[in-house]
């Protein structure tokens, strides 16, 4: 397959059938729904409708935030081969069902935030208890109502939903190979070839005569042609990719961002912070400060 996993995703989830079904699956389950790529930094759920009022407050303390972002992690770790239900330190279920074209997972439908069982006092002390000990500072009123106004349901509707998931997925699957033909017909398949390589490898050192050279054609027809298609030279592309991985790899609190820039693909953190700057118009240490102050 050409295109990349997270331009397909992107592509998919503005598709008027993910929209449609979205809105159906919101009113009929009262559970949020989102689709994601393998690799994803974020939290899927965030801001979008019938979010849990609770993760909402989660989300907006960075040392909860890191534990829910390990969840989903793990999420997509575990659910590549079959939908995989996991439980986060507050109790709350959220299911991966992975989306497939042909036999390549390319992302996954998301769904949760759910408890299967009634919260107790018990429970909301010892996630408290967890909470302070992470250091998180929250009004223990407003978590209180947050967390006993979660959606509860039994174990039996919980897995009727998944599997109503499950269905959109494959049903999604033949949106997914319509939308891919369109776009290989539509890019030209040396840049769709090298958007791909970036996309898979920008942790690697990419120069543009190497990825030149893996798409076979000549350094100076590669820079025409990629520029032309793109608008930005092969260099201003690779770098704008890579600040937006970094961009979500620096919601995690527990991330130095010395670890961050390696992991982007920077050779230097002294690069890092240069490239960041110019691209995001500030340092990684004030967007990470930023985003912080933004939650609170």
């Amino acid at each position: 397959m050409k295109t990349s996993p997270r331009e397909f995703v992107d592509r998919l989830s503005q598709s008027r059938i993910f929209q449609d079904y979205e809105r159906a699956f919101n009113e009929a389950a009262g559970l949020p729904l989102s689709i994601t790529p393998q690799q994803n930094w974020g939290l899927p759920h965030h801001e979008k409708a019938f979010e849990n009022p609770f993760c909402y407050l989660m989300a907006k303390k960075s040392q909860a935030c890191a534990a829910c972002l390990e969840v989903q992690q793990k999420l997509a770790e575990d659910g590549r081969e079959s939908p995989v239900t996991t439980t986060c330190f507050a109790g709350l279920c959220d299911t991966v069902v992975p989306l497939r074209v042909g036999d390549e997972v390319l992302g996954f439908l998301q769904t949760g935030q759910v408890a299967l069982t009634a919260p107790s006092d018990e429970q909301f002390d010892d996630m408290t208890r967890q909470l302070i000990k992470w250091g998180v500072e929250v009004d223990l009123t407003d978590l209180r109502e947050a967390y006993f106004n979660s959606r509860v349901m039994t174990a039996e509707q919980y897995q009727a939903f998944v599997r109503l998931v499950e269905t959109f997925a494959e049903h999604l699957a033949l949106v997914g190979n319509q939308i891919l033909i369109h776009e290989e017909n539509d890019e030209n398949p040396v840049v769709r070839r090298a958007r791909r390589i970036v996309d898979e490898h920008h942790s690697e050192n990419l120069s543009l005569e190497k990825v030149a050279g893996m798409v076979n054609t000549s350094t100076y027809y590669f820079c025409k042609l990629f520029k032309k298609a793109t608008g930005l030279t092969f260099t201003d592309y690779l770098g704008r990719s890579r600040v937006e991985r970094a961009k979500e790899l620096l919601i995690n609190p527990n991330l130095r961002v010395s670890e961050i820039a390696f992991e982007v693909g920077f050779e230097s953190l002294s690069q890092f912070n240069r490239t960041f700057k110019r691209i995001a118009g500030c340092s990684p240490t004030q967007y990470r400060r930023n985003r912080s102050e933004e939650e609170k």
